[in-house]
């Protein structure tokens, strides 16, 4: 069987299954369920969802600390995991490295130590000559060089981040696996490691597979995103895929910041066209992008209209009653900032948060246009 598996990718993920029993008894719970995706070699890839979804728990079994109950993982087209043969290759012997949460920084080693503790007692150790050259040419290119003979606790939250990265990439990896690593730092320095962070996987060109619940991260930094929702994959996509096209209404609310309007379908779906007419309480919405459903959707369907806030357009003219997705609306609250203005405006008993031009002549109170760029506005029904 293992002569089977491709190598054309360095991580293949398919059917993996994780299942929880409670000490006391109790139903059993599912940590993940048939999680199933590919990594393509040398690409950033991020499992991104909110807390309990799954992703620490996959990248665990990836990483060997979790046995899955069914399922298998191939890496560089070498089986490491199946549950059907019971091969289960221990942590050591799989080909990757590990950055957890919270760094796992020896607090009695030096940097130097840290950094050099895999070439001392991993997969493959050096001299101690060619040891230290190893190290000291990493600190250098991770900016530790000047810190390598101090105490790793003297070191600050992006710098401790960095000698971890420093560390795993020295074990060589064919994997990268990172659980959080930028949690832990203020909103400033997480902004500027992210960027850092990208730029050493693109440099190294290591096959990196990312955890986080934020979505700045996750778009910022990704090739490709999975998007996982209790236990299960919602999306796997890029990030423009998973933004503007998202699949499930999940997905939509979670990645960023979306507008999502209840409604039925008013006309049905023919081969080849891709408008839907959706009946909702702002009145009909055409929605020109869709995710294709399983069940090829029917006319009174349930779902939801979904459009960001810069794809609404608000103005203060008359409106052309005959254009599509266009509407009265009252402004029930702005902020300025600066670049734009933030308003929430009124279609009925329907709020929609918008992105308005920074000088609109309008205050809470007013009677506005509102239009739905129709090449924007998504259908959703699931």
């Amino acid at each position: 069987m293992q002569n089977q598996i491709s190598a054309d990718y360095s991580v293949e993920i398919s059917g993996l299954e994780k299942r929880y029993t409670p000490q006391r008894g109790g139903e059993v719970s599912r940590g993940i369920e048939d999680v199933s995706f590919t990594v393509p070699h040398n690409k950033f890839f991020t499992l991104l969802g909110p807390s309990g979804c799954g992703k620490t728990t996959t990248l665990r079994c990836l990483a060997g600390l979790e046995t899955a109950d069914s399922g298998e993982i191939s890496m560089n087209g070498k089986s490491v995991f199946s549950a059907a043969a019971r091969r289960d290759v221990s942590p050591d012997a799989r080909p990757i490295a590990m950055v957890p949460q919270s760094y796992g920084i020896w607090p009695h080693m030096k940097v130097f130590d840290n950094a050099a503790f895999p070439l001392r007692y991993g997969r493959t150790t050096y001299p101690r000559a060619q040891t230290r050259q190893r190290v000291l040419t990493m600190l250098e290119q991770v900016g530790l060089s000047e810190y390598a003979d101090r105490w790793s606790t003297q070191l600050s939250g992006g710098q401790q981040q960095r000698l971890a990265l420093a560390r795993a990439l020295l074990c060589e990896p064919e994997v990268l696996l990172l659980d959080e690593p930028l949690s832990n730092l203020d909103a400033k320095l997480r902004a500027q490691l992210r960027t850092e962070l990208r730029s050493f996987q693109q440099k190294f060109a290591v096959t990196t597979i990312y955890v986080t619940h934020d979505q700045g991260e996750a778009l910022a930094m990704s090739d490709t995103i999975v998007v996982m929702n209790r236990g299960r994959i919602e999306q796997i996509g890029s990030p423009n895929e998973i933004y503007d096209s998202p699949a499930s209404r999940f997905v939509a609310d979670f990645v960023g910041s979306a507008n999502l309007i209840p409604g039925v379908m008013e006309s049905a779906v023919s081969a080849g066209d891709r408008v839907v007419d959706a009946k909702t309480a702002v009145g009909v919405v055409r929605c020109e992008r869709f995710a294709t459903p399983s069940v090829p959707p029917v006319a009174g369907q349930e779902l939801s209209v979904c459009i960001r806030p810069e794809n609404v357009r608000v103005t203060t003219g008359v409106p052309e009653t005959e254009a599509a997705n266009r509407f009265t609306a009252r402004i029930t609250s702005s902020e300025y900032l600066g670049d734009r203005q933030e308003v929430v405006v009124a279609v009925g008993d329907i709020e929609l948060r918008a992105h308005a031009d920074a000088h609109l002549d309008a205050r809470p109170g007013d009677e506005v246009t509102v239009v739905l760029d129709p090449t924007w506005t998504i259908a959703l029904w699931s």
